[in-house]
């Protein structure tokens, strides 16, 4: 029978020995020393005053795992020597806290807050893409669905986006230039084809066509005195701006009907007069209004882009 355990080199008691308590209490000296192994300093002979009288040896196997107190690492004895068990400079293929990361969210973090400090006096949050056409952005989602998404999506200018879970709009855009565009804010500028029309005092006419729409405009019901409704796709402050090109006139006034009522907003041009007149307001407009055009007096009206047109911006 062997003498010793093969990896920690405890004594064993031994059939017919003599004091075998001594042989138990140097066994639990070699554990007490060697399990939870702390090295408290590295150092090339022993100190001279051992304790109880001498100094036991103990050689370290591959594989073995001690703390050392005086660097704070924990390392590996491996080939003749100790390795810490991380790197430096660890690289994990995933890393979840509190969660688990996966093949595209390879860094998962569930926690109610995130904290990025500074070291010393600034600090960098960088998201970097590969290519123009690729997207480094924030994401919001609620439930895992996209609501909001801000950063560099698919170009190089910097996008601000919205959805309603299903469909997104772009609400703002600044290129590299440093200019901004809000391509979902609404504006349009409508205006009805033809050459000319005469509608009768009192009659209501419309529109055809939209030489600029954005935002959701559409053209709604019919009018008597031709062309159709405009329907506002949004409830807000909008800036209106009506302007009316006629041909001959025996007086005329040209309003801005709201919902069938004439508003504030009006044209007004004297007998005999031909060319263009225009005003302007600031008016509110609830989304699914209707706009169309109220006429009073006797005017031939040019039509066509650049006559009569109504155009609108939510402010």
């Amino acid at each position: 029978m062997a003498e010793f355990s093969s990896n920690l080199e405890i004594p064993f008691i031994l059939p017919s020995q003599a004091q075998k308590h001594v042989t138990h209490n140097e066994a639990l000296l070699v554990l007490d020393a060697l399990v939870q192994l702390t090295i408290s300093d590295e150092i090339t002979a022993p100190p001279p005053s051992p304790q109880d009288g001498g100094w036991t040896f103990h050689r370290p196997l591959p594989g073995w795992r001690a703390w050392f107190a005086a660097s704070e690492t924990l390392a590996v004895f491996w080939e003749n020597e100790w390795r810490p068990a991380l790197p430096a400079s660890p690289r994990f293929q995933r890393l979840g806290i509190n969660a688990d990361g996966d093949a595209a969210n390879r860094l998962a973090v569930s926690s109610p807050a995130s904290l990025f400090d500074h070291a010393g006096s600034g600090h960098q949050l960088k998201i970097n893409k590969a290519a123009a056409g690729d997207t480094g952005s924030l994401l919001f989602q609620t439930g895992y669905t996209g609501h909001a998404e801000l950063g560099l999506a698919g170009n190089n200018a910097f996008s601000i986006k919205v959805s309603d879970g299903a469909t997104w709009k772009t609400a703002l855009v600044i290129d590299e230039q440093g200019r901004h565009a809000r391509p979902s804010q609404p504006a349009m500028r409508a205006y009805r084809t033809g050459t000319t029309a005469s509608p009768t005092g009192g009659q209501q006419s419309g529109f055809t066509h939209f030489g600029l729409e954005r935002g959701g405009f559409a053209l709604g019901g019919s009018m008597p005195g031709g062309g159709n409704a405009v329907t506002v796709p949004a409830g807000g402050t909008y800036l209106a701006c009506l302007q009316v090109t006629t041909t001959t006139s025996s007086g005329h006034a040209v309003a801005l009907a709201l919902n069938g009522t004439p508003a504030a907003l009006r044209v007004t041009g004297p007998s005999g007069f031909s060319g263009t007149l225009s005003a302007s307001a600031v008016m509110e407009l609830a989304a699914g209004d209707l706009l169309s055009l109220h006429h009073t007096g006797t005017a031939t009206i040019a039509l066509g882009d650049g006559g009569t047109q109504l155009s609108l911006a939510l402010l």
